[in-house]
């Protein structure tokens, strides 16, 4: 259960989310842009790929990226289960997903509240291992996030269920400095690049 606390700030979360992701879309509008027309000049297939993924309360959404990968690599499979995602991976997804610029599209996620900036990261709609976990630990009732609590402690390197543990921290930690702590994390281990892994192995989901 939720913490008074807790309760009182996830209404000023949701003003806060919305708030800066309107900003940040100004700003980065430019970037947006050339980035737009690097993918569609770079490799056949649309600009954005658009994934069902879990939202809050189990809610399925359409999750935004910049499309990294050719248009016949498997749509439903992450990343890490391919047996060679180099093969499917354009030269221009390399860069953005080195960058995690990839994940800008989420913007207009959490502008339209289907998203948060932190929070536990959205799953595919056939996680059922990692939602059974999160309908136990409760995290399944947050907006799911651009990073997460799990993304500044392994991301790719830490099992399904290491993640979910996270996941379950985070439900009952979250606050506006824990966000803040999460969020500018995320920067350094980005900044970093670590724990980035691509191709299959036994972790991982980005």
């Amino acid at each position: 259960m939720l913490k008074m606390c807790q309760k009182i700030y996830l209404p000023f979360k949701c003003f806060l989310d919305f708030l800066f992701a309107l900003i940040a879309i100004l700003i980065l509008l430019p970037l947006i842009i050339v980035l737009s027309i690097i993918v569609k000049c770079t490799s056949k297939g649309p600009i954005l790929f658009k994934q069902e993924r879990i939202g809050k309360n189990l809610k399925h959404f359409k999750c935004l990226k910049f499309r990294t990968m050719r248009i016949d690599a498997p749509s439903n499979i992450p990343t890490h289960l391919l047996n060679n995602p180099d093969a499917y991976i354009t030269k221009a997804g390399r860069f953005l997903r080195k960058t995690s610029l990839d994940e800008l599209p989420q913007l207009f996620n959490i502008l339209i509240l289907q998203m948060s900036f932190v929070g536990p990261r959205p799953a595919l709609y056939n996680q059922d291992d990692l939602m059974d976990y999160r309908k136990k630990n409760g995290s399944y009732m947050l907006r799911p996030g651009l990073t997460g609590y799990a993304q500044v402690n392994g991301r790719d390197t830490i099992s399904i269920e290491e993640k979910s543990k996270l996941d379950g921290i985070y439900f009952k930690k979250f606050s506006f400095w824990f966000d803040i702590k999460i969020f500018f994390s995320t920067f350094i281990k980005v900044f970093k690049e670590e724990n980035v892994e691509e191709g299959a192995h036994e972790y991982g989901n980005k």
